[in-house]
């Protein structure tokens, strides 16, 4: 029987430097005889030197398209947004299974094709838990920035800058640190910061960056289910200097925060930064803004407020992206053991629940969508 050939392809979203596949887990399916096609890329984190030493083939950027059909497909963010169909097995975060903005012309696009969505978000063991997640890293460098920007309010009046990628984590961390201490002599104090869902990879990764950024502990809320099952608007986030929000929802639950519990005269809130970036999602609980925001832009402002101070949101939904390679060899890592199963996907339980919740929801597609 013929090897299975994986196509790593070059991610198009701006910015974007992670990757699925590390030379560290090419080897790895290399050596369990699969076919490693990597597509060149200006982008990724890792050169494509590195893939080619441990035995990957390269291929152009964009190839995908007409690699043969029974190739199946890695990615990481979504597809840029094209009409054709599309013919291969797909293993990506696709962003359409919450009803986000456009999510039926971008779901329809596989079945259109004879194609199939193999979405990373959705990839579960046999206990609901994801296999594999880039939820400790989002949540630290949304932490990080979170601290950035609210040093940067002290003393600007103008939007927080574009960020890039770091090598590493000791490099940011030694940035933050610095922002943190300047903002700390401007306010005559150290920020208190609200971290929701804190028990969770992503909580105990924005908690992490806290910690070692010199937030002290006294100064870091730490709450998950217990404390918001009451349901919010909470004023122990308006009393916050700065709210990470690092739940992860499927359905809708009271708001954490909204518009009116913002006109509160004595907020001190001045930073939200919403790594679940479900921007467009009916089932947000930060609905206080509507614009996902980018490295270039790091923030958007809330409209309309009839107090101080100025409240910046940062919903970036790939944060993991400014500590790349650590993000990429993490999740890569922890997705391994299901990528060596992909010669049999179709019969090992990760994948197959994979299926049966795309064919779930190709069935919830709209009348008509399926039309060319």
């Amino acid at each position: 029987m013929a090897p299975t050939v994986l196509h790593l392809r070059s991610e198009t979203k701006p910015l974007e430097h992670r990757s699925a596949l590390t030379p560290t887990t090419t080897a790895e399916l290399i050596k369990a005889g699969y076919v490693v096609n990597v597509e060149h890329s200006p982008e990724r984190i890792f050169d494509d030197a590195e893939f080619e030493a441990v035995g990957a083939t390269l291929v152009s950027e964009g190839s995908w398209v007409d690699a043969p059909a029974d190739h199946i497909i890695v990615g990481l963010k979504e597809l840029e947004e094209k009409e054709f169909p599309l013919k291969h097995v797909h293993v990506q975060f696709a962003h359409c299974y919450k009803q986000q903005a456009g999510w039926e012309t971008v779901l329809a696009r596989f079945p259109r094709g004879g194609g199939t969505l193999l979405d990373l978000e959705f990839l579960v063991d046999d206990r609901g838990r994801r296999v594999a997640a880039f939820g400790f890293h989002a949540g630290f460098a949304g932490a990080a920035l979170a601290l950035e920007v609210w040093a940067w309010q002290l003393s600007h009046s103008e939007p927080f800058p574009g960020v890039v990628s770091y090598p590493n984590e000791d490099a940011l961390i030694a940035d933050v640190q610095e922002a943190v201490q300047d903002g700390a002599k401007k306010a005559g104090r150290l920020p208190r910061v609200i971290v929701i869902g804190a028990l969770g990879r992503c909580g105990s990764g924005a908690v992490d960056a806290l910690r070692k950024a010199g937030v002290p502990e006294d100064n870091i809320v730490k709450w998950d289910m217990a404390e918001t099952a009451v349901g919010g608007p909470f004023k122990e986030i308006t009393d916050s200097d700065i709210f990470v929000n690092c739940i992860y929802l499927t359905s809708k639950i009271p708001n954490f925060v909204n518009l009116e519990s913002l006109q509160t005269p004595d907020r001190k809130l001045s930073v939200v930064c919403d790594v679940s970036a479900d921007t467009t999602s009916p089932f947000t609980p930060v609905p206080i803004y509507t614009v996902a925001t980018t490295f270039d832009r790091p923030t958007v402002p809330v409209e309309g407020l009839q107090s101080d101070p100025p409240l910046s949101v940062i919903s970036i939904d790939h944060l993991p992206s400014l500590l790349p390679r650590e993000a990429s060899e993490a999740f890569s890592h922890d997705l391994l053991p299901s990528l060596l199963a992909l010669n049999d996907w179709q019969r090992h339980p990760v994948w197959s629940r994979a299926k049966a919740l795309f064919d779930e929801k190709v069935g919830g597609l709209p009348a008509g969508a399926l039309k060319e």
